[in-house]
């Protein structure tokens, strides 16, 4: 299977089977960001918070990148009705991500790597 990658607006891209996947940004030493999802179960969250918890990740990723650890907070998806939020992260690593987390106060279940397809690149 052949991948082409790309870059396009500060974004690299990875052309597979006719689709265009986003891969992350490149950080200042010009490496690959990698895409993590923190899932996380919040009982009795509302989304009052959400700008809260998105406001302390941010704060948190910042911080961290000003200390020489590249890492950014990118979104976050808020799923009331299950009482769950997917936020997106750009790292080295999984470890400097769960560190984000653990600045942050924010609890987290699990962090992944992910990968994502807009409807403009299908």
């Amino acid at each position: 299977m052949t991948l082409e990658v790309g870059e396009e607006n500060g974004e690299v891209t990875a052309l597979r089977q006719g689709l265009i996947i986003t891969l992350g940004h490149r950080d200042e030493k010009g490496a690959i960001m990698t895409r993590y999802m923190v899932e996380r179960s919040l009982p009795g969250f509302s989304e009052d918070q959400l700008p809260g918890a998105a406001g302390a990740a941010k704060k948190a990723s910042t911080e961290m990148t000003q200390e020489g650890t590249p890492v950014r907070y990118l979104r976050s998806t808020f799923v009331p009705q299950e009482e769950k939020c997917f936020c997106l992260f750009e790292g080295d690593s999984e470890e400097v991500v769960k560190t984000v987390q653990d600045r942050a106060g924010l609890p987290y279940d699990r962090i992944v790597e992910a990968r994502f397809i807009t409807a403009d690149e299908v």
